[in-house]
């Protein structure tokens, strides 16, 4: 399993989601975003929508009509509705991403302890290719 660390710095998690997913998607992949903040699904769900007017990233919440349909489904659990292949952790927290082929774990200053203790925690995996992401001069760079 891949997992990537992204550090926030300057850019908001509703883009760095949205960029993800953009990635995702293109890969033929589906991919469910992951965080216990309602309101901040709401807000991830708005930029989806409105990422570029020609190429929209559609998406749902888990639980609603259709669900399984959506490309990008937000959800308060680690369950994919929709047969993601691909979770992005956008509250920060860790949850485990068993049946997934990756994970994204957004975190940042608020987060960043629990981030680094996950990291620790999944160094010793054979099982598990670790990377990670931070901003330099507004471009996202891959540092480990």
């Amino acid at each position: 399993m891949k997992i990537d660390f992204w550090q926030l710095s300057r850019d908001p998690v509703d883009k760095v989601v949205a960029l993800i997913a953009a990635r995702v998607l293109g890969e033929g992949q589906r991919v469910l975003v992951v965080s216990g903040d309602a309101a901040q699904r709401e807000v991830i769900s708005s930029a989806l929508w409105q990422e570029k007017a020609e190429a929209f990233l559609a998406n749902g919440e888990a639980g609603e009509p259709h669900a399984a349909r959506q490309p990008v489904l937000l959800s308060g659990a680690c369950a994919p509705e929709n047969g993601a292949t691909h979770v992005i952790f956008a509250d920060g927290q860790w949850r485990d991403p068993a049946g997934f082929a990756r994970a994204f774990l957004l975190f940042d200053e608020s987060t960043i302890a629990a981030a680094r203790a996950t990291w620790r925690a999944l160094g010793g995996g054979d099982a598990v290719e670790r990377a990670f992401f931070r901003q330099d001069g507004g471009k996202w760079i891959k540092v480990a």
